[in-house]
């Protein structure tokens, strides 16, 4: 292993939570290096909400805000995506990047989040993450009290459009594709006072680059100015799929199988952030990021005593040779040369 293409830890993937774990092994003086492609989650999103003292940030302000601060520790980043991870033999990893280099890793950090598929009606693409939303939580305060739409998904839950209720009292489930509505469902969005449409959506309504209506394929258009959609999260599992990771089921489909610190079924691989659901909000991914870089400093502090320990009850290594290479590591460490 060199100098150059040898780390302590590979991080696959530059949003919160990746940025997150490299923070946390770069202040542990661990070699990290994190592999970003640039397309985050939230990227669509002007501003992020919900995370204290960064509430209204710009997603992107913020990662930058977070590179600055690895550079501090000496983490490296560059832009690029990770193609190819396998294990060495011997519980570590060589991966290949996408501009063809490779590089050693001791452990990976797999934090390539997800992808949201939306429905394909024309227009609620190109309006993602502006007047086109998905979660109150992230744009509730901004839209409230507008007149709210929401297309009902498939399989049929009213749980969307209840929820909205809590920012606008106006309110209308379009049923889209839906043919059929339990009788319980219809109580509860008669309850919550939500109107509800029948009929499929044929596209959206836009003047002067803003929401107008949602427009049904039999000419009727509703004046609407935000249309709450559940997208389908699909994650970007490719590298933990080819390294046999498992999973979990979830309402969403399949996730990779994860323990409380982001360790994957794969000896040395972490999976944080929406690579291991939807429901990781930004400062649930600065969490758990933060969580994996704590649990994987600790399992190699050991990992090199352990090994140290072995080599001096095989003779190898005299506690007079170990001192003195400690002392010309700290030597190395001082002047930079070691990292």
């Amino acid at each position: 292993m060199t100098h150059n293409n040898g780390y302590d830890v590979v991080v696959v993937g530059g949003g919160t939570a990746g940025l997150s774990a490299a923070l946390v092994l770069g202040r542990s003086r661990r070699r990290v290096l994190v592999v970003d492609a640039g397309e985050p989650r939230n990227a669509p999103a002007a501003h992020m909400q919900g995370y204290l003292s960064r509430d209204g940030m710009p997603p992107a302000e913020f990662l930058a805000e977070g590179r600055r601060e690895l550079a501090r520790y000496g983490v490296r980043v560059v832009r690029g995506a990770v193609t190819e991870v396998l294990p060495d033999g011997r519980g570590e990893f060589g991966a290949r990047l996408s501009d063809g280099r490779a590089v050693h890793a001791r452990r990976v950090v797999v934090a390539t989040g997800l992808v949201d598929e939306a429905p394909a009606v024309p227009g609620v693409a190109e309006r993602w993450g502006r007047d086109v939303l998905h979660c109150p939580y992230c744009h509730g305060w901004e839209v409230r009290d507008r007149p709210f739409g929401v297309l009902a998904p498939e399989p049929f839950t009213s749980h969307q459009a209840l929820l909205v209720t809590q920012w606008s009292k106006d309110v209308t489930l379009f049923l889209h594709t839906v043919r059929e509505v339990p009788d319980v469902e219809w109580e509860r969005l008669a309850a919550a006072g939500v109107s509800v449409v029948e009929g499929e959506v044929a596209g959206l309504e836009v003047t002067d680059d803003r929401l107008t209506g949602v427009r049904l394929a039999d000419g009727r258009v509703f004046p609407r100015s935000v249309l709450f959609v559940a997208a389908r999260p699909v994650p970007r599992d490719g590298l933990l799929t080819a390294l046999g990771a498992g999973t979990r089921e979830t309402p969403f489909g399949p996730y990779p199988a994860v323990d409380e610190t982001g360790r994957t079924t794969v000896p040395g691989v972490w999976a944080v952030g929406n690579a291991t659901g939807p429901a990781e909000q930004v400062i649930n991914a600065a969490s758990a990021g933060y969580r994996a870089g704590v649990t994987i400093n600790a399992e190699l502090v050991m990992a090199d005593i352990d090994a140290r320990a072995a080599r001096r009850r095989a003779g190898v290594f005299t506690p007079e040779a170990e001192a003195a290479v400690a002392q010309v590591v700290a030597g190395g460490r001082e002047h930079g040369l070691v990292g």
